[in-house]
């Protein structure tokens, strides 16, 4: 998988791809990172990216040339997908990150200031995509979030792809608990169940904790089409459960 980000700050990601998996991914050659500084890509003297808004304003916009031709330079494919990182974009989730996952190549620009010519969002990208409801200073930090997500789908990329399938929103659902030693620790004991060697009985517990705990912290994401029918029936019990201790706990 290759991925292209413009930005007008590319050594803010000198560090990144230095450390962790990604580093791993770029030296088995699993990954491809290029980063492009925008302001290669400004004409004049000045190289001048931005500049104030029409009709009065704070702040400045990011220039539609620029941004046009550095897509057009980079981007070899006209199938390739152009993401703009931007506040006001659909919000990254699981299946977001999945679906991005099958294609094997992104362009992702980073908006600054007010943001970008609304003509490059009519023109040029075929996606904007937030990582949450708020504003950051630039789509660095947004684009860094969204390669690093992308990533854990590529093959070989996690040294265990079930670790993937266990993560939280994999399955609709958050992670289940984890534990290591101590077995007990300041009067918080480990499940027994975790030591029970019934590998069956220890996956229907995680399951039923994730859901558990899905429930309790994140119930919105309990709505999903992904939850299966028996995890359905396992919610089920779940709510039957603790509604029940609830109301005894009143008497």
């Amino acid at each position: 998988m290759r991925f292209d980000i413009i930005t007008i700050f590319p050594e803010l990601f000198g560090s990144v791809f230095s450390a962790g998996i990604i580093r791993k991914a770029i030296e088995k050659g699993l990954i491809e990172v290029q980063v492009h500084d925008l302001r290669d890509y400004a004409s004049g003297k000045h190289q001048q990216v931005d500049d104030r808004p029409f009709g009065g304003d704070a702040g400045m916009v990011l220039k539609p040339e620029p941004i046009f031709r550095a897509v057009e330079a980079v981007r070899e494919d006209a199938d390739v997908p152009v993401v703009l990182m931007s506040p006001q974009g659909r919000r990254l989730d699981s299946p977001l990150v999945e679906k991005m996952a099958r294609s094997p190549r992104q362009i992702l620009i980073c908006g600054r200031y007010d943001g970008v010519d609304e003509r490059v969002v009519q023109g040029l990208v075929t996606d904007e995509i937030s990582i949450g409801d708020y504003v950051l200073s630039g789509g660095e930090l947004a684009a860094l979030v969204l390669m690093d997500s992308v990533a854990r789908f590529v093959p070989g990329v996690v040294g265990k792809a079930e670790s993937v399938e266990h993560d939280s929103f994999f399955r609709g659902s958050l992670d289940y608990p984890q534990y290591t030693r101590p077995r007990e620790f300041r009067g918080m004991a480990v499940p027994d169940i975790l030591f029970s060697g019934d590998h069956a009985k220890i996956t229907e517990w995680r399951r039923r904790a994730a859901l558990e705990k899905t429930w309790s912290r994140r119930p919105d994401l309990l709505d999903s089409s992904r939850i299966s029918p028996d995890d359905r029936n396992r919610l089920e019990e779940i709510k039957g459960s603790k509604e029940g201790r609830k109301n005894g706990h009143d008497q």
